[in-house]
């Protein structure tokens, strides 16, 4: 798995090519964890978020599917008590339904065949009224990919697809997520924050 190869120098590249979006994603996700919250985060790499989240937070699950991403996660935050790691799939959960307060995605959505699959479960495991989550690298507009993009295409990461700000929006708006939020932290490679608040009259979208 490609994602086991590249975990040992992952926090490096990113801090070196986009240090200011890296280093503003946990605080600004972190600021919609609660601390009575029960949090579920899916891809959590290398733990850059799940230590801003867990000192927030009462319990979170860290999840991600690359054995080596979860190891560097839980030596990154093996001072903390409140979380667990496990790995897991982003498309079959095998959480409850309306388990969680707030479930987090972060920068996976443009690497997934199914994004919409993916979406649907981390509604499903979200509680009515929650709030879920979804940072995702954008590149900038009026621009083509950028150079990062090659890169690590060629190293073996595909993207999927790839999205500017408006038409990370426009993606939501088109699979029905009305009651949705966006943030846009702007640097080399900016990252929108998508965080979708479930409707607390369905149990989760059907698709």
């Amino acid at each position: 798995m490609i994602w086991d190869k590249v975990a040992g120098f992952y926090d490096l590249a990113e801090n070196l090519y986009n240090g200011k979006v890296y280093g503003q994603l946990g605080k600004q996700v972190s600021a919609y964890i609660e601390k009575d919250d029960f949090v579920l985060e899916c891809a959590c790499g290398t733990g850059i978020l799940s230590v801003e989240i867990a000192e927030n937070c009462r319990k979170l699950i860290s999840t991600d599917c690359s054995t080596n991403m979860l190891k560097r996660a839980k030596r990154k935050c093996r001072h903390l008590s409140n979380i667990r790691f496990a790995k897991a799939d982003i498309s079959k959960l095998r959480y409850q339904d309306n388990q969680f307060d707030k479930v987090v995605a972060a920068n996976v959505i443009h690497l997934l065949d199914s994004p919409e699959k993916a979406l649907q479960e981390l509604e499903r495991v979200c509680k009515a009224g929650g709030k879920i989550i979804v940072p995702t690298y954008v590149n900038k507009e009026k621009s083509g990919a950028g150079i990062a993009v090659g890169i690590l295409e060629r190293i073996g990461i595909v993207f999927k697809r790839q999205f500017h700000y408006s038409s990370y929006k426009k993606f939501f708006q088109e699979l029905g997520y009305v009651d949705c939020e966006y943030v846009l932290i702007e640097g080399r490679m900016p990252c929108a924050i998508a965080v979708i608040t479930k409707n607390k009259n369905e149990t989760y979208r059907n698709g």
